[in-house]
């Protein structure tokens, strides 16, 4: 009894002293007011709290644009909830309302529909990957800072994309630039015999840039490979698509062979200290993007609805209802990212490239909108460039990643995704400005550090590019942790004559990224036997050996009559492999396919080798003749798989001077006979010999390897 007439003189109080403006609260609880009547009450509640569906009123008609959002009909809720239960609940929201304080914004309430709604990639169970983008946009998610704001400049930037605020077609920038050092990537592709297309690898080219994109397209027989990379990073080689080439099942797939547990290493170069230190920078960093605009927060138990079932794996029906929100909502950018973000799916689901280039086209679309978020701005062309290389529109890509540089300059981490897209296509050059332009901006840089030291390796320039090298992968920033980085420090050291070496091979092959410290190949078959030499017994390939024996006369004078005449057809060794010397190839099959104007001057050669098809049908080797004068060392290297074998036919040997070393053994060459070895391995020769040394290279597949995989990996 006391209590009550407490309350009742408390409420006399209130409203007596004038304690509490209700005007000012009802003016605030105004935001809320979600069916339109211009007030805040039990109807609204409801549609906040999920149990009725939003009555959303027109948008205001923008000075350039006639078109506005067509308000949606009240439709009550087929829910049926205790009145008790609902009571509670709106009390529950009015309560929170009028406890805040005055200059309080009311989002939290809006965000309590959905709980911890993220706009997230699903992790899909593929064995195949390439760059593993889903984890790269799910950790972009959480690295941009909460607090964010589009500056001013850059949301001009975004909104004059277009010409009017409801197209859904995006600008393309015009980077006049690009023309002149970008080729028309997407028409070589599209036509895998066009000349110039199929990559020269005259022995092991170890000097290119390939983010595993070995065919990076959905075709008819290939599994979804989207982004788990499986065959660890190139060493080098820079694979050509082709419309033939599809990815293996898989249970078939290539993986690193992961090694021995590293989870508790220090961070070579880097104290515990330092590591827990930077662990923490980067957590502080991690904060939940915004990626809703103001109206999209109007609407956002509906967009809740539609993401619920993309996350499902209801792929057709999510994307039917984007599509609805699209079509209700036109300028909404969070409805047309989650139609893109579906596309994307059911263009994984279906293996379609034509939907998936239906994706590229509308995450472009979001940005054309009017006041996209950053965050959104940031995901989805990110995405964009991500899927463009997928399908190998390189040059598109480009243009892409050159926009998300134009509209947050300060982003390092997008200037080194452009450096990435111009190594992609060989275009080292302008990589290396990025790279150059980042390390000025951030000097402690890992990944610009790692690319920058590849970059001069490339070049030649061995001792500059270490310290680069070895300091980015020390760093132990994202995207460092790459086999073609320890292979390269590791080769520019062996170079040098340091014995570091091995201590960096080894440390790759604890991250799992070489078989062995011996066998660092990066495009691998898991579970394939591995030794560095070979029997002919043991290949099963006897046929083949007695063959080349039993004719490496006729395969000698061929040969020394291409030498003789057509001399201009051995090619000199281009991969940067000699320390020094004279070293020439002249190449009949490659990566399977028969060079039919070589066969011409060795008719009878090629005729021979036609009857084994586990020779001229190994996409990832060659066949060629191989010609090597004396003074010639060729450096320590690897082959960039492990899926084929090497044999070299001795043709013409001088008596003594020529030797090869694979792994830990010595061989030497006789005429008329073939060693076989896993250039996989470690393998280094020397001619110290008085005259030249001519052998016969053919490569085979791996014995091991099944038909089916045989048949669909893809070439090198």
């Amino acid at each position: 009894m006391v209590i009550a007439l407490l309350g009742v003189w408390t409420s006399v109080a209130v409203v007596w002293f004038e304690l509490v403006d209700y005007e000012e609260v009802l003016g605030k609880l105004g935001i809320y007011d979600a069916d339109g009547d211009g007030d805040f009450d039990v109807e609204d509640a409801k549609v906040l709290l999920g149990l009725k569906e939003r009555s959303v009123p027109a948008q205001p008609t923008s000075p350039e644009s006639e078109e506005s959002v067509q308000p949606a009909e009240n439709v009550e809720s087929e829910r049926k909830i205790a009145d008790v239960e609902v009571e509670e609940e709106i009390q529950s929201v009015l309560h929170e309302a009028l406890h805040s304080q005055p200059g309080e914004r009311h989002e939290d309430v809006d965000e309590s529909v959905n709980d911890q709604w993220q706009v997230k990639e699903e992790i899909r169970d593929e064995t195949l990957e390439v760059p593993a983008t889903d984890d790269m946009l799910r950790e972009l998610e959480n690295e941009i800072p909460e607090a964010y704001e589009t500056p001013d400049s850059i949301q001009k930037d975004a909104d004059s994309m277009v010409d009017d605020v409801g197209a859904v077609e995006s600008e393309s920038y015009e980077i006049p630039a690009l023309d002149d050092y970008v080729p028309d990537l997407e028409e070589r592709i599209s036509d895998p015999d066009t000349p110039g297309d199929s990559e020269v690898m005259p022995e092991d080219a170890v000097e290119h840039y390939a983010e595993d994109r070995v065919h990076e397209d959905y075709s008819e027989d290939q599994e979804p490979k989207h982004e788990k990379q499986t065959e660890a990073q190139d060493t080098g080689v820079e694979s050509k698509q082709t419309e033939d080439d599809v990815v293996i099942e898989p249970e078939e797939s290539e993986n690193p062979v992961k090694a021995e547990d590293y989870s508790n290493d220090v961070q070579v170069g880097k104290s515990e200290k330092e590591t827990e230190q930077d662990k923490t920078e980067k957590a502080k960093k991690k904060k939940k993007p915004k990626l809703l605009n103001k109206f999209d927060k109007t609407i956002k138990a509906e967009l809740d609805a539609a993401e619920k079932l993309r996350k499902k794996g209801k792929v057709e029906e999510a994307l039917r209802a984007f599509e609805a929100l699209v079509n209700q909502y036109p300028q909404s950018p969070r409805a047309r990212y989650g139609k893109a973000q579906s596309e994307d799916d059911l263009a994984e689901k279906m293996r379609s490239n034509e939907m998936l280039q239906q994706a590229i086209n509308t995450y472009d679309e979001v940005v054309s909108l009017p006041n996209v978020p950053s965050d959104l701005i940031k995901l989805s062309l990110k995405r964009e460039a991500d899927r463009q290389q997928f399908l190998g529109r390189m040059r598109g890509s480009l243009v892409t990643l050159q926009k998300l540089v134009q509209l947050f300059p300060s982003e390092t981490s997008f200037k080194n995704d452009l450096g990435v897209g111009y190594l992609l296509i060989g275009d080292n050059s302008n990589a290396k400005k990025v790279y150059e332009e980042v390390l000025s901006l951030a000097p402690n840089d890992g990944f610009a550090k790692v690319h920058y030291g590849f970059i001069l390796k490339a070049e030649n320039k061995i001792a500059e590019s270490i310290p680069y090298l070895q300091e980015g992968l020390e760093s132990g920033d994202p995207g460092t942790d790459d086999g073609r980085f320890y292979f390269h420090l590791g080769d520019a050291l062996q170079r040098m004559g340091d014995k570091e070496a091995y201590k960096w091979y080894e440390l790759g092959y604890q991250r799992g990224h070489f078989a062995s410290v011996w066998q660092r190949s990066l495009y691998n078959v898991k579970g394939l036997k591995a030794q560095p030499w070979w029997t002919a017994r043991e290949t099963g390939y006897t046929e083949l050996v007695k063959s080349l024996e039993k004719n490496w006369k006729l395969i000698r004078d061929e040969g020394l009559a291409v030498m003789d005449k057509k001399r201009s057809l051995f090619l000199p060794e281009d991969e940067n492999l000699r320390e020094k010397g004279d070293w020439s190839q002249f190449t009949l099959w490659q990566q399977g396919r028969k060079n039919e104007n070589a066969c011409k001057s060795v008719p009878k050669t090629c005729a021979l080798l036609e009857r084994f098809p586990e020779a001229t049908g190994c996409r990832r080797g060659q066949i060629k003749y191989s010609i090597m004068h004396p003074g010639t060392h060729v450096w320590p290297h690897t082959g960039p798989t492990n899926c084929r074998l090497r044999m070299h036919l001795g043709l013409v040997i001088p008596k003594e001077g020529c030797r090869i070393r694979c792994a830990q053994e010595y061989r030497d060459w006789e005429e008329g006979k073939v060693l076989i070895f896993d250039d996989s391995f470690e393998h280094e020769v020397w001619q110290d010999a008085e005259s030249y040394r001519l052998i016969f290279i053919v490569d085979v597949w791996h014995p091991e390897l099944t038909a089916q995989q045989r048949r669909t990996l893809p070439a090198i």
